[in-house]
């Protein structure tokens, strides 16, 4: 296997990969990309070929607002100080690598959804650039509001305990606003929104359809084109049905499991 791609990372924090993570980390390797994945402790399952890291190295975990946030929210800040010192491209742990990402790619983030708002899922930027320096400055220092809430989020706010960590606070006011919200707002104000993909481009199913990469008769494919790099599998909107059971023969994801030798019924879910 030849890694002469762009590097990309992603973060676990578990014991162990489910069949679809597996699956998911291996198909960029596969396409040669190099793939790191940081981890909070021991995880039993990585699949050969993809380098293990510690998630000390690029963020120091404050316990105390994980305990009070979910682990979203980490991935959420450690995707934007990964990419600032490593200039690797962050995938979720549920991102499929259809095609290699392009290596003249400066700016990979893009529409998903049927609303067509934006997904911080797949994510790479010039580690060097004002939408990586506002991100920063959102995580290091959250104000007071976010700057797009509206004042029925701000009354929504001001009604949690003020002892409380104020990312914590804006984190259960608005689940989102670390994630898809500050990447919005962000794209706006440094002006590369407009550099943002298309859905086809790294979420070409609308998550609100993700039964169909389960289902034997299912077109996934239809919803891909030539400019399809990446494939959102959604694991958290998944049914549990889906989690706990192997692929049905002939569905998108056993044909992908197949094709990339991940054995699902080795990692299903409890």
């Amino acid at each position: 296997m030849t890694l002469n791609r762009r590097p990309v990372a992603s973060l676990w924090i578990g014991e162990k990969l489910h069949y679809i993570n597996r699956l998911c980390l291996k198909s960029h390797l596969d396409q040669g990309h190099p793939v790191t994945l940081y981890t909070t402790g021991p995880v039993a399952n990585v699949p050969e070929g993809i380098e293990v890291r510690p998630a000390s190295e690029v963020i120091s975990l404050d316990d105390k607002l994980l305990a009070l946030t979910k682990p979203a929210f980490v991935a959420n800040a450690f995707r934007i100080k990964m990419i600032r010192a490593t200039g690797a491209i962050w995938v979720d742990c549920d991102a499929f690598c259809h095609q290699p990402f392009p290596d003249d790619a400066d700016y990979i983030f893009g529409e998903h959804g049927l609303s067509g708002a934006l997904n911080n899922g797949v994510v790479g930027f010039p580690p060097q650039s004002e939408i990586m320096d506002r991100l920063l400055d959102f995580f290091d220092n959250p104000p007071d509001y976010p700057e797009w809430w509206s004042k029925r989020l701000r009354r929504k706010m001001d009604e949690l305990d003020p002892s409380l960590p104020l990312a914590a606070r804006i984190y259960e006011t608005e689940r989102t606003a670390f994630g898809p919200q500050a990447l919005t707002w962000c794209a706006k104000v440094a002006g590369v929104l407009d550099k943002a993909l298309p859905r086809e481009a790294l979420f070409p199913v609308p998550f609100q359809l993700n039964d169909v990469f389960y289902d034997p008769y299912g077109r996934v494919e239809g919803h891909f084109t030539p400019r399809t790099w990446s494939v959102h599998i959604y694991t958290n909107g998944t049914r549990p049905w889906w989690r706990k059971n192997p692929p049905l023969p002939g569905s998108y994801m056993a044909r992908m499991c197949e094709k990339h030798g991940i054995d699902p019924t080795t990692a299903l879910e409890d």
